[in-house]
C-alpha cells in the first residue's frame, strides 16, 4: 500500500464545502450563459445574490427558505452590502452609478420599499460600499476616487426626523485614484486606493494617510476588532503591502510593524474538503510566495483572510503566521461571515465554505454520513487529531464506528490506514487503561451486522437481565447519547433534554438528528408496556404473542386458527427468533422456507422452459394461458387471500405458517438487543410491546384505497420485501414472470371476473386486479418496465399509476430524503438527493419527486431538470396530471436549459410515442396564450397583426412544429395552430405541407408584408402566385389599413407610414425587387394594377434598373478581366 502523505501537526484548521449551492442557483436561474451572478454578500440572515438582469435575490441562511428578490431597472447589479446591526436594510449600486437602499420591512411583513436613490456617483463605476456599524448610513467609493455618504431616514424614525436632515449625501473625500476597499469601525472610516490608506474620523472631519510609501495596484485594508477579553486597547488596522507584506497600524493611524509572510507561504497548500473531490496533499515545499492582497477581511476572531488568482489566504497577523491557504482558482469577490466564506468566481458559481478546526470538520463529516470522505481526512490530519488529548469531539468509540461504516471489499486501503490512527491513539497493551475502565465501567454500546446499536448498561454488579427494568434502560441510554454532543452552532439542532417519552411520540422526525443516525427501535415503546412485560412469565409473553399473530392474519376459517396448539404457537415464535438469527448470520443454515418452494421452482422452470418456443412466444393467447396456470403456484406461495381462494385451500395445511412467518417477518420491527447471545424471550418481547402500539399505524400506511375497485376495497398490505429468503437466481426467474404477467394483464380471476373472447379483462376490472396484483408481488417485480407498462397501457387510469407510486414511497418510506421531508427545506431536500447520486434510470427518484411535488407544488419541478434523464417528462406529467400546466413550465424550463442547438434533438427523443406531440402542442397553445377572440375573427381568419402578441411557450411550440414529421401529424398539427390563433407557427406549417395559396391568403389578413421577405418567408416562386398576392392586396387593403389605430386615420394606399402593411405598391415593390422592374410592370398591366402605383414606385423602379444596368457593366468588366488574365497565362 502506498504511503500517504500526512500533514504536519502545526495545521490544525481546514476549508470544508459541506453543502453544494448548485440547485440555489439552478432555482434562481443563475445559471445559464444569459443570467448569472455578478456580486454577493452575507449577514447573519441574508446572502445576497446580485445579478446581471439587475436583480437582487436575498436568501435566507436558516434553511435557505424565505426569498426575496429586487428589481432594479437602473442597470446590472454590481455591488451589493447587508447593513449587519439592523438586517432590514441593504444597498446596491447599479452598472449606471446609481445607489439604491432598500428597506425590507420583515418585522412588519410588508413588501420592500425603496426609501433612497443616490445619484451622486451616476456614470461612474461604484467599486466599493460599506455600511456604518451603528446608524443608518451607507459609504459608497467609485473608480475615480470619490467617497461618499448617505444618511437614511426611515419611517422607524419618524415623520419628524425628515424635516431635520436637508442634505442626505455627504461628500466625504476625493482620493487620488480609484477606490479598492472601505472599511468602518467605531467612528472611523477607512479607504484603500490604488495608491495609499486614508483613515477618516467621521465626527471630527479629520484625515490621516498612513504611512509613507505609497503603492501602485489594488491592495487592502480592514479593521481588526480587538477580543472581549482585551480591556480597554483599541483596534488595530491592517494594510496590504507589495511583496505579501502588511502594516500593522493603530487606530490612530500610525505604522506600528511591517509583517513579512512571503517566506510563510512556501509551504504546499491545504486541501479543501469537498463532496465534489477526494482531498489530496503533497508535502513537497513551494517557492516563496510575492503576493498583492487585493482586499483584506477581518474573519472570526484573530484572523485575517484575502485571496488571489490563485487562492484563499488565512492569516494570524498579531503572531505572525498563516493559518492556511489553499487553492481554489477564478474567485471573483469573497463575502464573509463569522467563520463562513462564500465565494463568488468568474463564472457566476458560488461556493459556500467554512473555516473549521480539523477536529470539528471531521465530526460534522462523520454526522452527515460522509464516512469515507470523513476517513480521509482523519488520515490527512492525523497529526491533528494525535495531538488533541482531550478528543471531546473524537473519541475512540467514533472513529471505530467510522471504521465499521467502510466497505471492507472495496475501501481496504482506507480501512488500514484508520486502524494505523486508532492504534496510535491507543496501543493494544493499555487497552485498559483507566480512561478505557472508566467508561466500560459504566456503559458501552456495540453495533450488530445489521447496522442496530445495541447499548448495554454495566452499573455496580447488575446482570443483563437485571438491566430491563425501566430506570436502568432509560438511564442508560440517556447517558450514552450524551456521549455525543450535538453542536447547536454546527447544526442547529438541540438534544440537551429530550425526554424518553418525546422521543417516541416523533421518532420519524427526531431520529434523523441523532448522531450517527443512531436508530431508536432499542427504546420501549411504552414504559408502562414494558415494565408490565417484565413482570410477566414467558408463558404469559407467548400467549400474548400468539394473540396478536392471530389478529394479523384475517383467516377464511377462524375456527382452523382457534384449534392451533400451544405447543405449535411456541414453535411457530422459536422460529421466528431462529429466522432474524439467521439473518444477522449469513454463515448459518438455509432457511426452511427454501424447501417449501420447490413447487414453485419446479413451475417456475416448467413456464421459463414453455415460453421459450417460438410457438407459444409468438402467440400472446399461449404465453397467457403458461403464465396463468404458472400464477396458481406464485399465488399459492405469495399471495393475498382475499384475491386467491383457492390457493389459500390448497396450502392452508402446508403452508399456513410459512406464511404467517413472512407477514409476521415483514410488518414486526426488529428488536434492537436481538443479539445471538441474548434471550429468544427478551427479543420477542420487544417485538410484541412495540408491534401492539404500532400495528394500527402501519395497516394505515401499507393501504391504499381504490375508488375503481368492483370486488371490494383492497386493503391487502403492500408487499415490498420478500416474505422469506429466496435463492438470487430464483427470484431472477420469479421478477421477470411476474413482470410479464402484469404486461400482459395475466391476473389472478379468483373474484369472478369473467374475460372476453380474446382471453383480456374487462377496463375496469383489469384495472382494479393490476393495483392488487402490484400490491402482493411489488417485491417481484421489475420497477422500470412496470413503469413504462403504466405509461403506456394504463395510461387512461390514474390509480395504477398512484399504486405504483405509492409501492415506491413504501419501499423509500426509512430513506433519509423522506425523513427529513418534513422538517427540512426544499433545497437542502435536493441537495441529498444531488448526493445520493449518480440515480441512473431508477425509479426509486420518482417517490421523492411525487414528495417534493406533493409539498412544494409547481417550485419543486423546476430544480428536477437537473435530474433528467433519471427523471423523464412522462413521469413529471403523471405527478401533474390534475394541473398539466406545471408539467408545461417543466417541460419548457428543461428544453430551455439546454443549448439552442441540442434543444431539437432533446425534445425528438423525448416524443416517445409520436402522438405525445400532439397532446403537448394542445397543451402548450392553450396555456398562457392570448385570447381567441384577440387572434381570430367571426369568419375564422386571422385578425390584423394578431401575429404578434406574445405567447408564453412560444419557442417550445415552434420546436414542436418544426421537428420531422409525416403528412399526416403535420396536417393535425396546422389544424391545432389555427385553431388557437398561433399564425406564425401555422404559415409555417402551411409551407412544409405545399398550402402556399392558404399561407399567402393568412399574411394577407395579418396585414404584415415582413412575413413574405423574412428569412423564412415565403416568395412567390410563379407568376400565378404573383397575380394571387396582388389581388389579394388590392381586395383586402381598404378594409385592413382603415381599422386600427396603429395605421392612422388616412393612409394612403402605399403611403411610407405604413411600409409592412400588406398594400398593392408594396406587394408590387417586392415583385420588382425579387424579378427586377423590366418583368414587373408587364405583369402589373396585366392585373390592371398600375393605375393605383404612386410616383415612389416609378422612383424606386428607375434606381432598380440603375443598380441592375451598373451590376450588369461590373460583372461583364470582371468576366473580361478574367478572360484576359487566363488568355495571358496561355501565352
Amino acid at each position: 500500500m502506498a504511503s500517504v502523505p500526512i500533514i504536519p501537526d502545526s495545521y490544525n484548521h481546514v476549508l470544508a464545502e459541506f453543502e453544494c449551492l448548485d440547485p440555489l442557483l439552478s432555482a434562481l436561474r443563475l445559471d445559464s450563459s444569459r443570467l448569472k451572478c455578478t456580486c454577493i454578500a452575507v449577514s447573519k440572515r441574508w446572502l445576497a445574490l446580485g445579478s446581471s438582469g439587475g436583480g437582487l435575490n436575498l436568501i435566507q441562511k436558516d434553511g435557505w427558505k424565505q426569498r426575496l428578490f429586487l428589481t432594479h431597472k437602473e442597470g446590472a447589479v454590481s455591488r451589493v452590502a447587508c447593513c449587519l446591526h439592523d438586517e432590514d436594510y441593504v444597498a446596491v449600486a447599479t452598472s449606471q452609478g446609481l445607489v439604491v437602499v432598500w428597506e425590507l420591512n420583515q418585522e412588519r411583513r410588508g413588501k420592500p420599499e425603496r426609501i433612497y436613490v443616490s445619484s451622486e456617483h451616476k456614470g461612474r463605476k461604484v467599486t466599493a460600499l460599506c455600511w456604518d456599524t451603528v446608524a443608518l448610513r451607507v459609504f459608497v467609493g467609485d473608480h475615480v476616487g470619490k467617497v461618499s455618504a448617505i444618511k437614511i431616514n426611515t419611517s422607524k424614525q419618524g415623520k419628524a426626523a425628515a424635516t431635520f436632515v436637508m442634505f442626505p449625501v455627504q461628500i466625504i473625500t476625493t482620493v487620488d485614484s480609484r477606490v479598492v476597499q472601505l472599511d468602518y469601525l467605531d467612528g472611523r472610516l477607512l479607504i484603500s486606493s490604488l495608491t495609499r490608506t486614508y483613515l477618516c474620523d467621521t465626527e471630527r472631519q479629520k484625515f490621516w494617510k498612513i504611512g509613507n510609501k505609497e503603492r501602485d495596484g489594488e491592495f487592502g485594508a480592514c479593521f481588526f476588532p480587538v477580543g472581549k477579553n482585551s480591556g480597554s486597547q483599541q483596534p488595530l488596522i491592517y494594510c496590504a503591502r507589495p511583496g505579501s507584506r502588511m502594516w500593522e497600524v493603530n487606530f490612530d493611524g500610525e505604522v506600528q510593524s511591517t509583517h513579512q509572510f512571503k517566506q510563510l507561504l512556501s509551504s504546499p497548500p491545504l486541501p479543501v474538503v469537498t463532496l465534489r473531490l477526494d482531498p489530496h496533499y503533497t508535502n513537497s515545499s513551494c517557492s516563496a510566495q510575492s503576493l498583492s492582497f487585493p482586499k483584506l477581511l477581518y474573519l472570526t476572531e484573530h484572523c485575517v483572510m484575502t485571496w488571489t488568482e490563485r487562492g484563499i489566504y488565512i492569516f494570524l497577523p498579531q503572531s505572525v503566521e498563516v493559518l492556511l491557504w489553499s487553492e481554489v482558482k477564478d474567485i471573483q469577490d469573497i463575502a464573509v461571515y463569522k467563520s463562513e466564506l462564500f465565494c463568488l468566481h468568474t463564472n457566476g458559481k458560488v461556493v459556500h465554505l467554512s473555516l473549521l478546526p480539523v477536529d470539528r470538520c471531521i465530526e460534522r463529516l462523520i454526522r452527515r454520513g460522509f464516512w469515507s470522505l470523513a476517513t480521509r481526512v482523519c488520515c490527512l490530519f492525523q497529526n491533528s487529531v494525535i495531538s488533541c488529548r482531550a478528543r471531546k469531539s473524537l473519541p475512540l468509540e467514533k472513529l471505530e464506528h467510522l471504521k465499521s461504516q467502510l466497505d471492507a471489499s472495496t475501501q481496504q486501503d482506507l480501512i488500514t490506514q484508520l486502524e494505523e490512527l486508532i492504534s496510535k491513539l491507543e496501543p493494544l497493551d493499555s487497552a485498559c487503561s483507566s480512561r478505557r475502565s472508566s467508561i466500560s465501567s459504566h456503559e458501552s454500546f456495540s453495533v450488530l451486522d445489521s447496522g442496530i446499536y445495541r447499548v448495554i448498561s454495566r452499573r455496580g454488579s447488575q446482570s443483563d437481565e437485571d438491566s430491563c427494568s425501566l430506570h436502568s434502560q432509560t438511564f442508560s441510554e440517556d447517558e450514552r447519547l450524551k456521549e455525543f454532543p450535538a453542536h447547536q452552532e454546527d447544526e442547529q439542532v438541540e438534544l440537551d433534554n429530550v425526554s424518553h417519552a418525546s422521543v417516541m411520540v416523533e421518532a420519524d422526525r427526531n431520529e434523523t438528528f441523532l448522531p450517527f443516525s443512531i436508530p431508536l427501535s432499542f427504546r420501549s415503546p411504552s414504559p408502562l408496556v414494558s415494565l408490565q412485560a417484565v413482570k410477566e412469565s414467558v408463558s404469559s409473553f407467548v400467549r400474548k404473542t400468539t394473540e396478536k399473530i392471530g389478529t394479523l392474519h384475517i383467516s377464511p376459517d377462524p375456527r382452523g386458527r382457534q384449534e392451533v396448539k400451544d405447543d405449535e404457537q411456541l414453535q411457530e415464535l422459536t422460529f421466528f427468533s431462529r429466522k432474524r438469527k439467521s439473518e444477522l448470520e449469513p454463515q448459518s443454515c438455509q432457511l426452511p422456507e427454501e424447501d417449501h418452494l420447490r413447487h414453485l421452482k419446479a413451475a417456475t422452470a416448467e413456464a421459463i422452459a414453455k415460453l421459450q418456443d417460438p410457438l407459444v412466444l409468438l402467440e400472446p393467447q399461449c404465453m397467457r394461458r403458461v403464465l396463468q396456470e404458472w400464477l396458481i403456484y406464485l399465488d399459492e406461495k405469495f399471495g393475498s387471500k382475499e384475491h386467491s381462494a383457492s390457493s389459500v385451500k390448497k396450502s392452508q395445511t402446508v403452508s399456513a405458517e410459512e406464511e404467517r412467518a413472512g407477514r409476521e417477518e415483514n410488518l414486526w420491527l426488529d428488536p434492537a438487543d436481538g443479539d445471538p447471545a441474548d434471550k429468544e424471550e427478551s427479543g420477542i418481547l420487544g417485538d410484541c410491546t412495540e408491534k401492539e402500539n404500532t400495528d394500527e399505524t402501519c395497516a394505515s400506511k401499507a393501504t391504499c384505497e381504490n375508488g375503481t375497485d368492483l370486488k371490494g376495497p383492497l386493503d391487502c398490505c403492500f408487499q415490498v420485501s420478500p416474505p422469506c429468503v429466496i435463492e438470487a437466481a430464483v427470484q431472477k426467474d420469479l421478477v421477470e414472470l411476474t413482470t410479464l404477467c402484469f404486461e400482459l394483464c395475466v391476473f389472478s380471476c379468483g373474484n369472478g371476473e369473467e374475460e372476453r373472447a380474446d382471453g383480456s379483462l374487462p377496463l375496469a376490472a383489469s384495472w382494479t386486479l393490476a393495483c392488487r396484483f402490484m400490491r402482493s408481488y411489488f417485491f417481484l417485480l421489475d420497477l422500470k418496465r412496470l413503469k413504462q407498462c403504466i405509461i403506456t397501457t394504463y395510461a387512461t387510469c390514474p390509480d395504477v399509476w398512484e399504486t405504483y407510486i405509492t409501492g415506491l414511497k413504501e419501499l423509500t418510506c426509512h430513506s433519509p430524503v423522506a425523513l427529513a421531508m418534513e422538517n427540512e427545506d426544499m433545497l437542502k431536500i435536493l441537495r441529498q438527493l444531488h448526493d445520493l447520486g449518480p440515480w441512473g434510470d431508477s425509479p426509486l427518484l420518482l417517490a421523492h419527486a411525487q414528495r417534493l411535488y406533493e409539498k412544494f407544488g409547481e417550485t419543486a419541478l423546476r430544480p428536477l431538470i437537473k435530474f433528467h434523464p433519471s427523471i423523464l417528462p412522462s413521469d413529471i406529467k403523471q405527478l401533474c396530471r390534475n394541473d398539466p400546466a406545471h408539467f408545461l413550465a417543466y417541460l419548457d424550463s428543461l428544453v430551455k436549459s439546454k443549448p439552442e442547438d441540442k434543444r431539437s434533438p432533446l425534445l425528438r427523443s423525448l416524443l416517445q410515442p409520436e402522438s405525445v406531440r400532439l397532446d403537448w402542442l394542445r397543451l402548450a397553445v392553450s396555456r398562457d396564450a392570448p385570447q381567441r377572440a384577440d387572434t381570430v375573427d367571426a369568419e375564422g381568419n386571422p385578425r390584423p397583426r394578431s401575429h404578434l402578441f406574445t405567447w408564453g411557450y412560444s419557442q417550445l411550440i415552434l420546436l414542436l412544429i418544426k421537428l420531422p414529421g409525416d403528412f399526416g401529424t403535420k396536417g393535425k398539427m396546422a389544424d391545432i395552430c389555427k385553431s388557437h390563433g398561433f399564425w406564425p407557427g401555422y404559415i409555417f406549417l402551411c409551407l412544409e405541407l405545399d398550402r402556399r395559396i392558404e399561407a399567402f391568403t393568412n399574411i394577407a389578413h395579418l396585414d404584415d408584408l415582413s412575413l413574405l421577405n423574412g428569412e423564412d418567408g415565403p416568395i412567390p416562386e410563379t407568376a400565378e402566385e404573383w397575380k394571387f398576392l396582388l389581388h389579394l392586396a388590392q381586395n383586402h387593403s381598404t378594409a385592413f389599413h382603415h381599422r386600427g389605430p396603429q395605421n392612422g386615420d388616412a393612409v394612403s394606399n402605399g403611403s411610407p407610414s405604413c411600409p409592412d402593411c400588406v398594400t398593392v405598391e408594396n406587394v408590387a415593390l417586392l415583385l420588382a425587387k425579387a424579378v427586377g422592374p423590366n418583368r414587373a410592370l408587364p405583369l402589373l398591366q396585366e392585373c390592371g394594377l398600375t393605375l393605383e402605383l404612386s410616383e415612389r414606385f416609378t422612383g424606386v423602379c428607375e434606381i432598380l434598373r440603375i443598380a441592375e444596368k451598373r451590376q450588369r457593366a461590373l460583372i461583364q468588366s470582371m468576366l473580361e478581366r478574367c478572360d484576359r488574365f487566363l488568355w495571358s497565362q496561355q501565352a
